[in-house]
């Protein structure tokens, strides 16, 4: 089973920024998704981000859009989430898993990715006001 790792989170204060790292062992990544999730305290996960590996297509939803970009290393099979102007509505657990979807965006709909597993730990990210 591929090992999953994120990290980067923090502690920041509103309007901060951070990076976070997402490293997926094992096969290529060419012909997945890879996605960024979070889930805040109390509630349910949700999807944040994701990029088409092969294309390197992105989608952000419209709550982090303008505010988060993706980038990756494809050598290091790693995908990065810079977040700035960071908001306290931000805080949360951020997670990354690997799919494959007709798109990446179908990848973050709950509907779909309550099937997915999270490998990965998570990492925390909290934003003070």
């Amino acid at each position: 089973q591929a090992q999953v790792v994120e990290s980067g989170g923090g502690v920041v204060q509103a309007g901060g920024s951070l990076r976070l790292s997402c490293t997926i062992g094992g096969s290529s990544l060419e012909h997945s998704e890879v996605g960024w999730f979070r889930q805040a305290p109390g509630k349910e996960r949700e999807g944040v981000a994701c990029m088409t590996w092969s294309s390197g297509s992105v989608y952000y939803v419209d709550s982090v859009k303008d505010r988060f970009t993706l980038s990756r290393d494809n050598a290091k099979n790693t995908l990065y989430l810079q977040m700035t102007s960071l908001k306290p509505e931000d805080t949360a657990i951020y997670y990354c898993t690997r799919y494959v979807a007709d798109s990446c965006r179908v990848g973050l709909d709950p509907r779909i990715f309550k099937y997915y597993t999270f490998r990965g730990q998570g990492t925390q990210v909290t934003v003070s006001s």
